[in-house]
Formats: structure tokens, C-alpha cells, sequence
């Protein structure tokens, strides 16, 4: 008991049992001035929560994110999106899988060269483009990627603004335009076709689960490992995702595929996502609590986590470079979704697509190849970096990654794939 909750309980809960009892209600006498008061109500209400939501957005932005049981205790809405969830499930329980690109196998170039080919695929989680110095961003968050090689394509949109909406989408082939999570729910996907396809592939897990991205493939939820210095209370650092990796590589035989599902830059627990020796912006908020934090300590905290992504996608290309005698090697990292910081009064992230803000839909997109792969494949840089200049999506992705794997399959279409334009043999 806090003077606070007091005050609270006294304001919110005693003062409202007495209006409870002190008000009076008549019964309306006609049809007219039954409907009109009501709507007179509930024009007034939806205003009202309209301002409360413009004025304290930060406040309960950060209060559902932290307790998400809040949520699920609003009347009517708690039963009717709930019974509609039951729907859901059930439905999809009854719904035969769908299987795609029955068809794939590995392009000869893949199958037959003594040398094999190994593509790692950084998940990125919430990190956006408008703080990646890659994209112009003033402040240096990037400072390992400059260096890397890497092609950055700095106009990327997302699918959806949350991760149960855009890794789905990113990773069934359908373009968000004509996405369906009822259909993706029993459909197989990118990694399913690959797999089918001859390689082996691996999905490595740190962000709460896979969406059904990689549900028939190898996978691994590394935040169960506990590990001392990397875990702390059921949450690790990205580095996780690293543990046993190399060991991992050395036993591949043929061709693969890595998936590392980073937490990244997921709020509102911002200074959880990076070891303390990251912590270069300052100062910074220490707590989940984002409303209690000024807009300068909130964007460093953030920042600060993109140092730490650039990090983790700088170790997996380290990680590449040290098996480039046995694997011609490639990378692609891409966020889910992005995150706003409080431009005009809007944070976190998750809003319905038609009216969420830049921020939550621009996300970065790099992609590396070592240079046997560019000699292997005939890739003209030159070409890749002129086309940082156009305008891409998550719906490059699923082509894109086909094309790096040497996946052939009718599910394929050239035109999305990114690197299509800058093979030697298609110019």
C-alpha cells in the first residue's frame, strides 16, 4: 500500500460507487429519445478516449506492452476476440497443410561444386531504419557494417508492424498485399521448400518464437540454455544465438541455411538488449516504465541497441569469413518491423498498417556475399550498390533468398529476387 494507490483507489474506485448510487434512471418514453442519448454517449466517449489516447499515448503504450493480461480483461472485447481466436484455432486444427514448391531442388551450379554454399539469415526484431547510420543516420550506430561490405538498401517497407504479422508473411511467399494468416497458418513456407530442396537448415531462436516460420524444420529456442552472462530471467543477449554454431557448421555435409531470430531492439525494456559495455549513448532509461523517461535518455537506450544489432550481424559475417574454406558464404539481415520514439506522440509499435507511422513500417535491409560468392555467381557489385537507390519490401525477401541458395522451384519469380538485375548472365 503506496499513498499513490491510496489516492488512487479513492479517486477511480469510492468516488465512482457513489455516483453509482446517487444517480437516477428514468426509462425512456419513445424509441427517439431512447437512441439519441446513447449516441450522443458514445460519440462523447470515443472522443474522449481519442484525447486521452493523444495526450498519454506514452503512458499506456508502455502499460499494456508491460502487462499484456491488461488487454485481455476489457469488456466486451476480451469475449469477442476471444471467441473469435477459438474459431481461428479450431479452424486451422481441421485445415490439411499445404504443401509448396514440391518441385524444388538445388540449381546444378549448387549441387555438383566441391565447394558448398552456406547463407546466414539475420532476423532482425524492431530495429528501424531512420536510426541505422547506414541510412544516414548522423549518429554513428552502425560502425562494423561500414566496414563489412555489406549493400544496404535503405528504402525497405515491412509487411506489418508486429512480428506475429510480418515474419509469417515475409517467410510464406505471398506478397503483403494479398497476405492471408489464416492460409500462411497451414501453408508451408520459404524454409519448408528450401529443405525440401536438399539443404540443411537451421533455425536458432531468441525472440519468443518463430510464428510458424520454421515449425517443420530444425529449430532451437537458445534463450532455454540459461547461459551465465548472456541470460538473465528467461531473456538473453543475441549472442546466444552463436552458442555451438561453429560446431554446427564444422558437421554440414552439403549446403545450409542459419536462421538467427534476434530480440534486437524489442521495447519497452530497451537497456535489456545489449551487455553494459554498449551502453556508449547516454544517458539512458532503466527502466520499462518509458513514460517516467525523457525523450533524449529513450532514444539513446535505442540506439545503443543498434550498435549492439550491429554487433551480432558484424559476428555472423566474422562467423562466415572463418568457414570460407569449405562454404561459399552469404548473408541477408532484415527487420520484421520497426518502432516509433515518440514522433507525434506515438511509441512502440504495432499499430493497423493503413495508419501506422514511417517509422514502424521502414525497415534496414543489408546483404553480404564473400567474394567467392560475387566470383562463383557472376554478381556485379557495381549494379548491387545502384540498386540501393529503388524502392523494396519484405516481398523481395522470399525470392531473394531462393535465388542465394540456388533453390529452383516454380515458386520463384525472378523479378523479386533482388540480385536477379546483377547476374552477369541476365544483363
Amino acid at each position: 500500500m503506496t499513498p499513490q494507490l491510496v489516492i488512487s483507489l479513492l479517486l477511480s474506485g469510492a468516488l465512482f460507487i457513489f455516483l453509482a448510487f446517487w444517480i437516477r434512471i428514468k426509462k425512456p418514453s419513445g424509441l427517439l429519445t431512447s437512441v439519441v442519448p446513447r449516441a450522443i454517449n458514445l460519440a462523447a466517449s470515443a472522443i474522449i478516449i481519442l484525447l486521452i489516447a493523444l495526450l498519454f499515448y506514452k503512458d499506456y503504450a508502455s502499460l499494456f506492452r508491460n502487462n499484456k493480461e491488461l488487454v485481455k480483461s476489457l469488456s466486451p472485447s476480451n469475449s469477442i476476440a476471444a471467441t473469435l481466436s477459438w474459431y481461428r484455432h479450431n479452424q486451422l486444427t481441421h485445415l490439411p497443410l499445404v504443401r509448396l514448391g514440391e518441385d524444388a531442388h538445388q540449381s546444378p551450379q549448387m549441387l555438383n561444386s566441391a565447394k558448398k554454399s552456406l547463407t546466414i539469415i539475420v532476423l532482425g526484431e524492431t530495429s528501424r531504419a531512420a536510426d541505422f547510420s547506414l541510412s544516414g543516420y548522423p549518429r554513428q550506430t552502425n560502425p562494423l557494417l561500414a566496414k563489412d561490405g555489406v549493400v544496404y538498401f535503405p528504402q525497405t517497407a515491412s509487411c506489418g508492424t508486429s512480428t506475429a504479422v510480418s515474419v509469417p508473411c515475409m517467410f510464406s511467399g505471398m506478397p503483403r498485399a494479398h497476405y492471408d494468416d489464416v492460409l500462411a497458418g497451414h501453408r508451408e513456407g520459404l524454409l519448408d521448400i528450401v529443405q525440401r530442396a536438399g539443404l540443411s537448415v537451421l533455425w536458432n531462436e531468441n525472440d519468443g518464437g518463430c510464428k510458424g516460420a520454421c515449425d517443420r524444420v530444425p529449430h532451437q529456442d537458445m534463450t532455454r540454455l540459461d547461459l551465465p552472462g548472456q541470460c538473465i530471467n528467461g531473456e538473453c543477449y543475441d549472442e546466444v544465438l552463436f552458442h555451438g554454431l561453429d560446431d554446427y557448421i564444422n558437421q554440414l555435409k552439403g549446403n545450409g541455411v542459419i536462421v538467427l531470430h534476434t530480440i534486437g531492439s524489442h521495447g519497452p525494456t530497451y537497456n535489456h538488449r545489449y551487455p553494459p559495455q554498449f551502453r556508449q549513448f547516454t544517458p539512458t532509461c532503466e527502466t520499462n516504465q518509458i513514460q517516467d523517461c525523457s525523450k533524449e535518455q529513450l532514444v539513446n537506450t535505442y540506439d545503443n541497441t543498434l550498435l549492439y544489432v550491429d554487433y551480432i550481424v558484424d559476428k555472423a559475417i566474422t562467423v562466415l569469413k572463418s568457414h570460407q574454406d569449405r562454404f561459399t558464404t552469404s548473408l541477408v539481415y532484415l527487420s520484421d518491423h520497426g518502432e516509433s520514439l515518440g514522433e507525434n506522440g506515438v511509441y512502440l509499435h504495432g499499430m493497423p498498417y493503413a495508419i501506422a507511422p514511417e517509422e514502424q513500417k521502414h525497415v534496414p535491409l543489408l546483404v553480404w556475399l564473400s567474394p567467392d560468392y560475387q566470383q562463383r555467381h557472376a554478381i556485379d557489385m557495381a549494379c548491387m550498390n545502384k540498386l540501393t537507390k529503388n524502392k523494396w519490401s519484405q516481398d523481395n525477401f522470399f525470392s531473394t533468398v531462393l535465388g542465394l541458395t540456388g533453390t529452383v522451384t516454380k515458386e520463384y519469380v525472378p523479378g523479386d529476387d533482388i540480385l536477379t538485375a546483377c547476374r552477369s548472365k541476365n544483363r
